[in-house]
């Protein structure tokens, strides 16, 4: 009786280990299933700014053009980003166009990109202010008078028929850079001297009074491309804009996708507490002023 009661115990305490031992391994199992499955999600949606930037970055199609800066495009798209979570922008033209004015103006300096194709539609001369420099632009202003060029990001408006024909207006948006722009009639338009032959002959382009001009045969084309609430950066690694623009160091709160990830990041402390700006310029007080060719 002892032995057969032995045996039963003996029965029960190894089945309730093979329970045991089995309930083990389903529960490791289903934890490994739900690891592997977050790993691919975190794979398949980078929820970091820098690293979205990145991925939208190496797919873009340079192939054609000349190759944009990866830094310079990281704060354009920083820009981008903000204008866009702020309501700056019409989305239904996800066009970045990007000025390298650290570039010589012999060389195509100007990036039209389609960010929903992930192409480069656009990579040509531009021309700098007079008052910016000779080949190379190294001052810039927001002040009028000064013929230089101004930093920082513009939203593009409608057109108007002046002095260059076709010409598009630009709305500063960084405030004490280019928030003059209107009012000093920088806009794009065409111009003869942005050229390989006045590259051949004087060793650069020519300059206008603060516009970005580019050349006759492309003016229209890249103006009906990027009209009507589109992004346009222009760059030069002046620290002081660096340090100090709204646009570029303000944290990126959303990350464009499927879905839109919200991130929770903290507002950066600004120098001199910049603040956005709303423009409310009327159209027909702009300056329509021509821009010289030098």
């Amino acid at each position: 009786m002892t032995l057969k009661k032995s045996v039963l115990c003996l029965s029960v305490l190894t089945m309730s280990a093979l329970i045991h031992l089995s309930a083990s391994a389903i529960g490791n199992e289903l934890s490994n299933s739900s690891s592997t499955a977050t790993n691919n999600t975190t794979k398949t949606a980078p929820t970091d700014v820098d690293g979205y930037i990145s991925d939208v970055y190496q797919q873009i199609d340079f192939s054609h053009s000349q190759k944009l800066s990866p830094e310079v495009f990281n704060k354009a798209m920083h820009g981008y980003l903000n204008l866009q979570s702020a309501g700056k922008l019409n989305e239904k033209k996800q066009f970045l166009s990007v000025v390298d004015f650290t570039m010589s103006s012999t060389e195509n300096r100007l990036w039209i990109i389609d960010l929903k194709a992930k192409k480069v539609v656009y990579n040509t001369y531009v021309a700098h202010g007079q008052g910016s420099g000779l080949d190379m632009p190294t001052t810039f202003s927001n002040v009028d008078g000064t013929h230089a060029s101004s930093l920082g990001f513009y939203v593009t408006s409608d057109t108007y028929m002046g002095a260059h024909g076709n010409s598009l207006r630009l709305n500063g948006m960084d405030q004490g850079f280019n928030d003059a722009a209107l009012a000093r009639g920088i806009v794009m338009h065409a111009a003869d001297y942005v050229s390989k032959g006045n590259i051949a002959g004087q060793g650069r382009l020519g300059r206008s009074w603060g516009c970005p001009a580019v050349a006759p045969e492309l003016a229209q084309p890249i103006i009906n491309a990027i009209k009507g609430g589109t992004c346009l950066f222009i760059y030069h690694a002046t620290p002081k804009y660096l340090k100090s623009s709204y646009w570029v160091n303000k944290k990126v709160d959303y990350i464009p996708s499927g879905n839109d990830i919200k991130l929770q990041l903290a507002e950066p402390k600004l120098e001199n507490e910049q603040l956005a700006l709303d423009h409310k310029h009327d159209s027909n007080t702009t300056s329509t002023k021509p821009a010289n060719r030098i």
